[in-house]
């Protein structure tokens, strides 16, 4: 099933905004905290990025139009927050309640432990026994629906504009998680994972123009070899 979010070649939606080279990282105060917070909330260890993804995704069609980029980060932090249990929506009503006595109190990221988890990030990168099947050059075609196969309306990384398009691969990224599963709690069942480019006039009637390329990361369960 399609999702608001998923806008590529999709008319009517205006331009995109491009900021100049010299804009702040943050237009407002407040985007920095939305995105503190984030990052804070993921470090309590309930869920991981494929589900803050798929829960920013799910947010209604009404809520998801309107609301602006950091505006879709804060909704998907309280929605995981009160999903997994962490909060009531009563406490997420009461700013000033003690959380101290929090059973996940003691995970809390502190301000002399921001530099160092940042820097050790979040891979992807997982051993795996599924051998690749597709190497640079090699002609693919992407599965003809883009969905998840698992979870009925469950999160993907193949974007529906290019369901049933032919690409070439350009880069062999190595296994990584899978967010279909990972993203639902199924485990990161880890599977390579391949740089596709994709002609622009394979994804759609008209093109801005006939040179451009789309280059997408696909997962090998999302790709066929081409005819």
């Amino acid at each position: 099933m399609s999702r608001v979010h998923d806008m590529g070649g999709r008319f009517g939606d205006g331009p995109v905004e491009v900021d100049v080279e010299d804009a702040p990282v943050f237009k407002e105060e407040w985007h920095a905290r939305a995105l503190a917070l984030t990052l804070a909330s993921a470090g309590l260890g309930q869920w991981n990025i494929d589900t803050s993804r798929h829960m920013r995704e799910r947010l209604s069609p009404q809520d998801y139009t309107a609301f602006s980029y950091y505006e879709k980060w804060l909704a998907g932090v309280a929605g995981l927050l009160v999903e997994t249990g962490v909060l009531t929506v009563q406490d997420l009503q009461t700013p000033e309640a003690d959380g101290g006595c929090h059973p996940l109190a003691e995970r809390r990221l502190s301000a002399e432990r921001v530099a160092g988890v940042l820097a050790s990030g979040g891979p992807s990168d997982r051993a795996s026994d599924v051998a690749p099947q597709f190497k640079p050059g090699d002609k693919v075609r992407t599965l003809t629906h883009a969905g998840n196969r698992f979870v009925d309306g469950g999160h993907t990384r193949l974007p529906s504009y290019a369901a049933g398009a032919v690409g070439e691969v350009v880069l062999y990224h190595g296994t990584h998680v899978f967010p279909d599963r990972s993203a639902h709690g199924l485990g990161d069942a880890p599977e390579p994972l391949y740089a596709v480019a994709f002609p622009a006039t394979a994804l759609w009637v008209i093109a801005e123009d006939d040179g451009d390329e789309v280059v997408l990361d696909l997962w090998q369960s999302y790709l066929e070899l081409a005819s």
